[in-house]
């Protein structure tokens, strides 16, 4: 099998086990995925893991709302991951293998594992930023929407995790990227405490 086949089995694989909606579902993997793409070739990184961790980042999210459980979705799509991919040990070295799974458990802000690849870097920065400006101002609402939340749970959700990205990131391009990107959540933050 090639590596198109494995990415597209990945992708396909990605976007049935996806929440079905904007937030956390198929369409944030996709721009996560574009983002690690536009930073990978930018930095010389393995693109070809990066596309596979990238796709496979939130494939954990479903099982989470399934068990109610308190373990991270990062760790579940970890586990879903290394089942899915070991079948291709013989394309995917074991170091491979490995840097993949490192970047999934790595990516999430609440995981608490810390990225020490290039890759796993990107990974977590790329899911990170679009947590910021317009679509993650986007998400931000509908996140807190969808779990019953009103304005108030809004900004605490600012307060307690959007605005502390942008200082997480862990590369120079990301930074400038968050940097940019943050205005636009401030600019709402900051109307919305002038306006209440």
């Amino acid at each position: 099998m090639s590596e198109e086949e494995i990415l597209s089995y990945v992708k396909n694989y990605a976007l049935e086990n996806s929440e079905d909606n904007d937030i956390h579902g198929f369409p944030h993997v996709e721009r996560v995925y574009n983002l690690c793409l536009q930073i990978g070739k930018k930095l010389g990184a393995n693109l070809f893991l990066l596309k596979i961790a990238a796709y496979l980042h939130d494939v954990g999210r479903i099982r989470v709302e399934d068990t109610k459980d308190d373990k991270n979705h990062a760790e579940y799509s970890a586990e879903i991951a290394l089942n899915l991919l070991k079948s291709y040990e013989y394309i995917i070295p074991q170091t491979d293998l490995e840097n993949i799974i490192h970047m999934i458990r790595a990516h999430s802000f609440s995981n608490n594992v810390v990225p020490k690849t290039l890759e796993a870097k990107i990974l977590s920065d790329a899911d990170k930023l679009d947590a910021l400006g317009a679509i993650g101002l986007y998400r931000t609402i509908g996140f807190t929407l969808q779990r019953g939340g009103d304005l108030d749970n809004v900004v605490k959700h600012f307060e307690s995790k959007i605005m502390k990205l942008k200082d997480l990131m862990h590369l120079d391009l990301t930074k400038q990227i968050a940097n940019d990107r943050q205005e636009i959540i401030l600019e709402f933050y900051n109307k919305i405490k002038e306006e209440k």
